[in-house]
Parts: structure tokens; C-alpha cells; sequence
């Protein structure tokens, strides 16, 4: 490398969204609001599921469990795009460019397996209902969440790793507002060939995995609905599953967009604007998604207010 004058990468310079002066304070605004609204949404709803006896079911830990984990990756990108709205040139170091990596895929490979488990815990709900107790003990709900997150470390793991071994001696400008792996393997003045093969195959393998475990549930969810014979039992049966299909439908569509592709139909810009949504837009919706169509969430807000009105 020394004979061909190449200079060795130890930071990378992150391009943001927009170079445009204006627009960048436009969405330094929205961006903040957006994370601010994904911590209150998401830590809000741990501390509602905690303090409300009747949110202490299988499903509200799962779902406590899925704020914390939305609030952890989108804070694992946001604080570092904001910052670049507001500085003419944004830098990170290669150590913290793989850490930013390493944690973003660990969480994100998390979510997509906590929505599966939750698929799963509705199917036992609705089709196994006398056995849901047992099904789903305080056991197996803690020993599925830690399954959720040693899948999402052994994934992250083996990317960040292979990403490791890369070389980096050219270019250091990265076309984007983190370090994702699609735009890092273009930067790589090494054979990608290999981390390009896992990460296809990883995502595909959990995505299909997980996508299969959710089709297969709700599609025995919705049998067991077709059988109830009252349409309130019907309306109710299916109101338990409306939220977490909403989310799963829009976290895998766009996560399946920008991952299981071919490289050579990889567009940056198409990338970034995509990334936005299951990097910040998601996190934020999660939480309002479950409140605002779920009547007993709604119900524990209420108490909750109410409760604080007649302390004052």
C-alpha cells in the first residue's frame, strides 16, 4: 500500500442529508422533534406499562421491551445527525464509525426478532386462550427476549467483524448521515465480496425467518377470528392484533427495501431517505401506533391523568 502512495482512513466525514444551508435548519428542527417525541413516546410507555397492574401481561412486556429497544437505536443515530445540521463538517472516527454499527445492528436485529416473538404471543392469545398463562410463562416471555437480543448481537457481530478486516485508503466520504454497511462497502478499497455474500444472506435468512413466523401466526389468528361467532368478539379479537400488524407491516417493508437488494441496484440517495424512516420515523411511531389504537393503553393514560389532576 505504501508503494502505491495510498493513505490509510482513520476518520470518515459524514455528508448528512443536505448540504443546503437552509433546509438544514429546517431539519435540524423536525429531527429534534422527532427524537423528542421517541424518547417521551417510548420511555412513556415503559413507565406506564411499570406503574399500571393491568398492563402486567406477556404482551406489555414485550412491548415495554420493544420501547426500550426503539429508544436505544434511535439514539444510537440521532444525537450524531443532529450534530450534523448544525457543523460545516461532520467527522467520525473509524473505531466510532464500527461501534455506531455495531450497536444500530444489534438493536435493530432485535426489533425484527421482538416483533416475531409478539406475533407469536398474540397467536397463543387469540387461538390458545386457556393455556396462555401457561404458554406464556414469566419464564419464557424473559428466556424469548434475551433470544431476541443474543440473535441481534450474533448478527451485528459477524457483520462488524467481517466490516473490520475491510480496507479503507482512499476515500473517507461516506454519502450518508451514519455509518451503514452499504455505502462503507463502497468505500472499500478491499474485495467486498464476502461481507456483501453475509449480508445478504443474514438478512435474508432473518427476514424470511421472522417474516414467516408473523405470516404463519396471523394466518392462524385470522382463522381462529373467522370462528368467533359475535361480531364484538371478532372486533375485539382482531383490535388486539390491528397495532402490532401496523408495525410490523411498515418496519419490514422498509428495512427489506434497503437490505435485500443486489448492490449493483444500490442508490445512496434512495438509502438515506428510506434509512430516515426505520432510523427516527419508526421509533417515534411504535409508541403512538400502540396508544392510539389500543383501548386499554388509552385507559391506563387516563388513570394516569386523572390521578395527577386530583393530586394537584
Amino acid at each position: 500500500m505504501a508503494a502505491k502512495n495510498f493513505t490509510v482512513v482513520t476518520e470518515f466525514i459524514l455528508l448528512g442529508l443536505t448540504d443546503n444551508a437552509e433546509l438544514k435548519v429546517v431539519l435540524f428542527v423536525l429531527f429534534l422533534v422527532i427524537y423528542a417525541i421517541t424518547l417521551v413516546g417510548n420511555l412513556g410507555m415503559i413507565f406506564l406499562i411499570q406503574i399500571t397492574p393491568q398492563l402486567h401481561t406477556p404482551m406489555y412486556f414485550f412491548l415495554s421491551c420493544l420501547s426500550f429497544v426503539d429508544a436505544c437505536y434511535s439514539s444510537v443515530i440521532a444525537p450524531k445527525m443532529l450534530i450534523s445540521f448544525l457543523v460545516v463538517r461532520q467527522t467520525i472516527s473509524f473505531s466510532a464509525c464500527i461501534v455506531q454499527h455495531l450497536f444500530f445492528g444489534v438493536f435493530i436485529t432485535t426489533e425484527g426478532f421482538l416483533l416475531s416473538v409478539m406475533a407469536y404471543d398474540r397467536y397463543v392469545a387469540i387461538v390458545s386462550p386457556l393455556l396462555y398463562t401457561v404458554a406464556m410463562s414469566n419464564r419464557k416471555c424473559v428466556g424469548l427476549v434475551t433470544g431476541s437480543l443474543v440473535g441481534g448481537m450474533i448478527n451485528s457481530l459477524t457483520h462488524t467483524i467481517s466490516f473490520g478486516r475491510l480496507s479503507f485508503c482512499s476515500s473517507n466520504v461516506i454519502s450518508h448521515f451514519f455509518c451503514d454497511v452499504p455505502p462503507l462497502l463502497k468505500l472499500s478499497c478491499s474485495d467486498t465480496s464476502m461481507n456483501e455474500l453475509l449480508l445478504l444472506t443474514f438478512s435474508g435468512v432473518i427476514a424470511v425467518a421472522t417474516f414467516l413466523i408473523v405470516t404463519i401466526s396471523y394466518a392462524f389468528i385470522a382463522v381462529a377470528i373467522l370462528r368467533i361467532r359475535s361480531a364484538a368478539g371478532r372486533q375485539k379479537a382482531f383490535s388486539t392484533c390491528a397495532s402490532h400488524l401496523t408495525a410490523v407491516t411498515i418496519f419490514y417493508g422498509t428495512l427489506s427495501f434497503n437490505y435485500i437488494q443486489p448492490s449493483s441496484q444500490y442508490s445512496v440517495e434512495q438509502e438515506k431517505v428510506v434509512s430516515v424512516f426505520y432510523t427516527l420515523v419508526i421509533p417515534m411511531l411504535n409508541p403512538l401506533i400502540y396508544s392510539l389504537r389500543n383501548k386499554e393503553v388509552k385507559g391506563a393514560v387516563r388513570r394516569v391523568i386523572e390521578i395527577k389532576h386530583l393530586s394537584c
